[in-house]
């Protein structure tokens, strides 16, 4: 098996949002833990949550931090849509363009990663 996480949570929307990227990063956590291939995505307003996770005083960053080589990018298209980029790519991560959406910069294909094998889990 191999799990594709989608972040699509936007953490300026509370607590509900927090649980979904918190839950989403556990389960990134538990399939590396069972060595199992795990990727993360960002996308929507999930683009924003990079930033957020990086301080040091966030509740999650420990965790965000256990899994974050498996991050496999952002959303440009995305990132571009709610004012993200210039921090993802501040802070340094990959910007995926695959999917050639009219219109965009271009966003992950999931179509593609379904077909690479991976289910495809959203928070």
């Amino acid at each position: 098996m191999k799990a594709a996480i989608i972040i699509l949570s936007d953490p300026k929307a509370g607590e509900d949002a927090l649980g979904r990227m918190f839950n989403g990063l556990a389960a990134a956590y538990d399939f590396k833990q069972k060595n199992t291939e795990v990727g993360i995505y960002f996308q929507g307003t999930g683009t924003r949550w990079p930033g957020v996770l990086a301080d040091g005083k966030h509740p999650i960053h420990a965790l965000y931090k256990a899994v974050e080589d498996k991050v496999v990018g952002i959303s440009c298209g995305c990132a571009d849509v709610f004012g993200a980029r210039e921090e993802a790519e501040k802070a340094g991560f990959d910007m995926i363009t695959d999917n050639s959406v009219p219109g965009t910069s271009g966003l992950p294909s999931i179509a593609q990663i379904a077909a690479d094998g991976y289910t495809v889990f959203t928070f």
